[in-house]
């Protein structure tokens, strides 16, 4: 009998494989996850924004809200506003105050831009030998105010009040994160409420440019410290178009790429970079002014001569505290109240420095904060001012912050609230009415 052999036929590479044709047929082919309809990703986007930042604004906004209505009622019950002129803390409604003084200045600038001159006041001596010129403001402020203006429809004192609201928010924002980098979100939150009732934050709602800069500065150091190097060079090389103050934060940044360069963090192409365009702004306009003034150092001749502002290494903070202790007022712009409230604000500046640098914070920070500091109080100026003058040393904030993230939230808001009312009066109608801010 014979039997047939039935054998496998041969693997020749062509056709599949008896063994792995099953297999491919048990296992499914990958099909990728369904991609989320866009509505959705946008709604999930925002519910993440919101849920990180919602806090913090609408604790800054609530704070700086009721400090704002305080201080509206104040101007209104009190009525003073009415007999002064437009420019210097009057006009013909409480809000009006909110743009005199430097935001008459800011709008001017807006409306008719610079023309930078050293004009001699006829027959002049002593302090003020020049008239006042609007080259001494710095042009990125008023440059947004036109800007809004031009785009909103809205008048020059509505778009400077806007652009003011707006970066105040902002600043809160950066304060927040770069508090919250080295306490965590709780003390980021308090950081965010300090700026809104720290004296002299009644200016961050008004006709001043305090609020754009904070925000350039306190996300120029949080770029710094995340090691986004031309981030920070450009969001410094802004601050500089916007306040002299910019060269404390230059120099923090230089001294920040200058380690990361020694330690060979993160190359060399970006540190330097940042170090050679932070300086652009304020070295740019300083240059431009001087050239059209026929006067290289014309710009800080202006300050001297028509505002009595020059760098005197301390003399006159010296006579402030020597004078105020002994509860006399006879030294230079002298105003009793405002100026009670400057030695009130550099004390606690002096304090809060080394508890600042016993948490060892990153070096941007401190540099920033010590250099703002020694700039203002190494400068002859109205001493009441300097409410205000310190507000870009916002790293102070960050010891206060940590003490009172420990504190349970309710009682947090309480204490904050409680500065907020205040605030409207020391910060606010203090500095607008009762001084010059």
């Amino acid at each position: 009998m014979n039997r047939t052999t039935q054998t496998a036929p041969p693997v020749t590479g062509k056709g599949p494989h008896p063994v792995t044709a099953g297999a491919a047929e048990a296992v499914p082919a990958y099909e990728p996850a369904p991609r989320r309809p866009r509505t959705e990703r946008w709604n999930l986007l925002v519910r993440r924004t919101a849920g990180r930042y919602g806090p913090v604004l609408a604790l800054y906004g609530t704070l700086k809200l009721v400090g704002f209505s305080v201080f509206m009622y104040l101007l209104h019950s009190a009525g003073d506003y009415r007999t002064k002129n437009p420019r210097f803390g009057g006009g013909a409604h409480p809000w009006d105050v909110l743009a005199s003084w430097d935001g008459w200045w800011y709008q001017q600038i807006a409306a008719h831009g610079y023309d930078p001159a050293l004009v001699p006041v006829p027959g002049a001596r002593g302090l003020i030998t020049l008239e006042g010129n609007s080259a001494a403001f710095f042009p990125l402020y008023p440059a947004l105010m036109r800007l809004v203006s031009e785009c909103t429809g809205l008048g020059l004192y509505g778009a400077g009040m806007l652009v003011s609201v707006v970066t105040s928010f902002v600043a809160a924002l950066g304060i927040h994160a770069v508090t919250a980098r080295i306490g965590g979100p709780r003390a980021g939150l308090a950081a965010a409420g300090l700026w809104a009732v720290w004296p002299g934050s009644g200016t961050e709602w008004s006709g001043y440019s305090e609020s754009l800069y904070v925000a350039l500065a306190a996300w120029a150091c949080h770029a710094v410290m995340s090691r986004r190097w031309l981030t920070a060079g450009f969001l410094t090389c802004a601050a500089g178009l916007t306040r002299p103050t910019a060269t404390a934060l230059i120099a923090a940044l230089t001294v920040a790429a200058l380690l990361a360069l020694v330690r060979r963090q993160d190359g060399v192409a970006r540190p330097v970079a940042a170090i050679a365009v932070a300086p652009l702004g304020l070295a740019g306009y300083l240059a431009w002014v001087g050239h059209r003034m026929g006067d290289w150092g014309g710009y800080f001749k202006l300050q001297t001569g028509a505002w009595a502002h020059t760098f005197d290494y301390g003399r006159h903070s010296l006579d402030v505290f020597g004078s105020v202790a002994v509860g006399h007022f006879d030294y230079l712009f002298a105003f009793p109240f405002e100026d009670v409230i400057g030695v009130a604000v550099v004390l606690a500046a002096l304090l809060l420095i080394p508890l600042l640098i016993r948490l060892r914070p990153p070096v941007v920070l401190v540099v920033h904060t010590v250099l703002t500091v020694a700039l203002v109080l190494g400068s002859q100026q109205i001493f009441g001012n300097i409410s205000r003058y310190l507000l870009p040393a916002f790293p102070l904030f960050v010891p206060l912050a940590l003490h009172l993230r420990r504190l349970a939230l309710p009682l947090q808001i309480t204490l904050l609230g409680v500065a907020a009312v205040a605030s409207g009066s020391y910060a606010g109608y203090v500095l607008f009415e009762l001084g010059v801010p």
